[in-house]
């Protein structure tokens, strides 16, 4: 089935047409959501990072 750039660029207009779009506010706020959940677990994984890390170190160490 194949179809022409121009019909495809249409359907791709009409598809977009139909999209609900979020508010400003939606944006803002599901965008600071994001960042703290980000940083969140960038802790959690820099925490466990650092706890393995010394743990290894104690172990190489003392043999």
């Amino acid at each position: 089935m194949a179809t022409t750039p121009a019909n495809f660029l249409r359907e791709v207009r009409d598809e977009l047409k139909k999209v609900v779009w979020p508010t400003r506010d939606e944006v803002i706020r599901l965008t600071g959501v994001v960042i703290i959940i980000s940083v969140g677990v960038g802790l959690f994984l820099g925490g466990a990072d650092f706890i393995l890390t010394k743990l290894i170190e104690l172990l190489v160490i003392k043999r």
